[in-house]
């Protein structure tokens, strides 16, 4: 049971190829007030210090957009996590891009340098880029390759320059120069748009990834028992959660990469509601809620927040 959550908004909207990601905490934070919910003043909201100011100045390493802001997001989180988890309290981090979340998993692992950690990344893509791969440079494509400690080198496209290569050997060794999460103990839910060198270390790592279709065959409650069952020799579980993963039409475009034929509303909820319930449950996260590309007013935000409300309701009494 987790009396106490912490909120933890990360504001920056560097990792991003769109702007407006850095308006979506706030967003889900209007939609909680338009529906009369006391959800953020129940409980304690920190903010992570924002590095947007980079994306008023020419991109210093095109292969690895903002690195430097991000090293800097990275060793805030790195701070942040493990203070809350000190403070006996749940981290809820609710995040403008994805490119952050490799920083969160670095922060668990420093909290708990000696436990085994499992990574669920519910999610439209796949997120695991190098500079050496990127077709385009922007880095929320890149956490789980961080998170891996891995340069993907054998499916190489791209020549990085010196000073892109120092920065994200530096990226990759915060919270320790090794991997923070083994590939066995990784799972997708939602992926669907990869690129090749993608689908190639998925393949090289085998990487499970449970398709939408797949879980529309089975239901969520045999999917959970197979997401479980990845998980048992893991001492700690955490959740990561883009919005994207939905498919637009049955939510909404205000996200910046939306991807069609994903989950609905209800499937992704359930799936967020029965992992808030997971014993060895330590972290969750909810990101890339694009309030600017919302073509339904705020229903991005209003649907992440009923996701988080009716989640953090499980967390509060499992």
């Amino acid at each position: 049971m987790h009396e106490k959550i912490t909120f933890l908004l990360n504001q920056s909207e560097i990792t991003a190829g769109t702007r407006g990601a850095s308006l979506g905490p706030d967003a889900i934070m209007t939609a909680a007030r338009n529906a009369n919910s006391f959800l953020f003043s129940e409980n304690e909201v920190k903010r992570l210090p924002n590095m947007n100011h980079l994306l008023d100045k020419p991109a210093v390493c095109p292969l690895a957009k903002n690195i430097e802001g991000v090293i800097s997001v990275y060793n805030e989180l790195n701070k942040a996590v493990p203070q809350i988890i000190s403070e006996g309290a749940f981290p809820f981090i609710i995040a403008a891009d994805h490119g952050s979340a490799g920083g969160t998993i670095a922060a668990i692992k420093t909290a708990f340098p000696e436990k085994r950690l499992g990574v669920l990344w519910i999610d439209a893509h796949a997120d695991i880029h190098t500079p050496y791969t990127t077709p385009t440079g922007n880095m929320h494509g890149m956490p789980l390759a961080i998170a891996l400690h891995t340069d993907n080198m054998e499916c190489k496209v791209n020549d990085v320059d010196a000073q892109t290569i120092s920065k994200w050997e530096m990226l990759k060794s915060i919270g320790g120069n090794h991997p923070k999460v083994q590939p066995e103990d990784m799972m997708y839910i939602a992926v669907r748009d990869t690129e090749e060198q993608e689908d190639c270390i998925i393949r090289e790592l085998n990487i499970q990834n449970i398709a939408v279709a797949e879980l529309r065959v089975k239901g969520i409650d045999e999917i959970i028992a197979i997401v479980n069952a990845k998980f048992t020799d893991c001492d700690m579980v955490y959740v990561s959660f883009d919005v994207d993963s939905m498919d637009p039409e049955l939510s909404s475009h205000g996200t910046g990469t939306p991807v069609e034929n994903g989950l609905t509303p209800e499937e992704a909820k359930a799936i967020m509601q029965a992992m808030a319930s997971h014993t060895k449950l330590v972290c969750m996260e909810v990101v890339e809620v694009n309030p600017c590309l919302d073509e339904k007013k705020n229903r991005m935000a209003e649907i992440a927040f009923d996701l988080i409300a009716s989640t953090c309701d499980v967390l509060k009494n499992k």
